[in-house]
């Protein structure tokens, strides 16, 4: 017989059906114990009832397709078989109307072919038998959806660690009650943990070197990412780790419950995370490239270990809402690169020059001009006004302009000294806001937008810089005094 189809639901063990007050069911022949378990309820008079099962039922039945002569001939045990053959997991046999007692030579059938056979007594129908084994499955489905959830969390929790991968493979032996094991792209061990709370098959040479031999296989082949077998017992199960990684994730255990599926990919997933880092190299560069700016090193040290030589910075802001971690590193692997900064409005993303950012659906971007690490946050601050400026022409994109223009011609320290001084009377605030006010040549609702204020409040502030300034803003000379001291700050 093929194995039989059953609900997406965890069983029902007969012993907690037979538990159950209410029902006053008594099992009279058979076998009993936690191994005997139900996945649904039929009821049925019919003399054969084969065609109608899909295995794993409860078979209740009051009887009224036994004939009076039964007794003494092979009906019932042809019954039981056939019941037997269908792969039934349990017969209920109802009392009254029909029969006062359960028939002896049912009982007997019932043994010789090791069929549970459980007395449902008069006052208790079938329908109600049905309801209970329903009401059984529902609390062991949302026993079960808890304990993955727990798992979930565990394991997330693990992978948060200093040490990640043992703790992941620790929790994760805990969860299934067996041992877990981290194979290398060669097939050798790197990690493993156990914790054999359902018996000590997993402990065995034969076991571990059953479960290594299934990873070998699994990495091997490059279209499959899961593999499964039994040995001694024991049920083995290896989970490829990304595409083209090489590394097996390696589960056995004495049994394998609803969920344990569930919770060994969610530990898959989190340890393909992990090795990917690892083979990579990139998370390790990354981090010593922090370390080494915090402890003081000039960011032209560092960038090596970045993958570049000259940068552009990217200011990204999502149309019609605020950013999320999710969205911003999706951005950053669409930009190709995972240097990504998410702050309170703006997604901020460090590229290497040879990947020309391109502009991106859902986004409004500012790019800076390509520049080496000695400039980044000068391109900061390019990126910024480009995004600026994105916002308010509704540009998808805007790079920096890089040309050399006529206030370059004046000396640096003289345009400094000549800047603060024309521009000492304004507030940070205010001068964000004419620079934004002349850059978009006086529109009051495209610099609105780019601030994100009101237009009114924009018209305040620039009759406040012209007052400080004591200067008339309609005047072109005044404002292209006013912007190329501006492009100063």
């Amino acid at each position: 017989m093929p194995e039989p189809a059953v609900p997406p639901v965890p069983p029902v063990p007969l012993a907690s059906l037979l538990a159950r007050e209410d029902l006053a069911l008594r099992q009279i022949a058979g076998p009993a114990g936690a191994d005997v378990v139900i996945h649904w309820a039929h009821t049925s008079e019919m003399a054969d009832p084969y065609p109608y099962l899909l295995g794993g039922e409860l078979l209740l039945t009051a009887g009224v397709h036994i004939p009076e002569a039964a007794g003494s001939g092979p009906y019932l045990d042809d019954y039981v078989a056939r019941i037997v053959a269908a792969g039934g997991a349990a017969l209920g046999f109802g009392l009254a109307p029909v029969h006062d007692t359960v028939p002896r030579a049912l009982v007997a059938a019932c043994e010789a072919y090791e069929l549970p056979l459980v007395e449902v007594p008069p006052q208790t129908t079938f329908s109600g038998v049905a309801r209970a084994v329903w009401q059984l499955m529902a609390q062991a489905r949302l026993a079960e959806l808890r304990r993955v959830t727990e798992a979930q969390q565990s394991l997330a929790a693990a992978a948060s660690r200093p040490d990640p991968v043992p703790s992941v493979l620790r929790q994760l032996a805990r969860r299934v009650g067996g041992r877990a094991v981290l194979y290398g792209p060669e097939g050798t061990e790197i990690a493993a943990a156990e914790r054999a709370e359902r018996g000590g098959a997993a402990r065995t040479t034969e076991v571990r070197e059953a479960l290594a031999e299934l990873a070998r296989n699994l990495a091997g082949r490059a279209s499959a990412t899961t593999a499964t077998d039994t040995v001694a017992g024991t049920r083995l199960a290896a989970y490829a780790l990304g595409a083209g990684q090489g590394f097996v994730l390696g589960v056995a255990a004495p049994r394998r419950d609803a969920g344990d599926h569930t919770i060994a990919s969610v530990a898959a997933v989190l340890l393909a995370l992990l090795t990917g880092e690892q083979q990579s190299g990139s998370g390790a560069a990354r981090s010593s490239a922090l370390v080494r700016l915090l402890l003081g090193a000039a960011p032209e040290a560092v960038a090596p270990l970045l993958g570049g030589e000259r940068w552009v910075v990217v200011h990204a802001r999502p149309d019609g809402h605020a950013p999320d971690a999710v969205a911003a590193s999706a951005l950053g692997a669409s930009l190709g690169s995972p240097l990504v900064d998410l702050a309170r409005d703006v997604v901020r993303v460090l590229v290497p020059a040879g990947r020309e950012p391109a502009a991106q659906p859902g986004w409004t971007l500012g790019v800076s001009a390509a520049v080496g690490p000695g400039a980044w946050a000068s391109a900061d601050a390019q990126a910024g006004r480009a995004l600026a400026r994105a916002r308010a022409t509704r540009t998808p994109l805007v790079r920096h302009g890089a040309r050399p223009a006529l206030a370059d011609l004046v000396p640096e320290e003289e345009a400094e000294a000549h800047t603060r001084a024309l521009l000492a009377p304004l507030t940070p605030v205010l001068a964000e806001t004419l620079r934004g006010w002349l850059s978009l040549h006086g529109s009051w609702d495209r610099t609105a937008v780019a601030l994100g204020v009101h237009r009114n409040t924009v018209r305040q502030r620039i009759a406040r810089c012209a007052a400080l300034l004591a200067a008339d803003l309609d005047d072109p000379d005044v404002r292209m005094e006013l912007w190329f001291a501006l492009r100063r700050l």
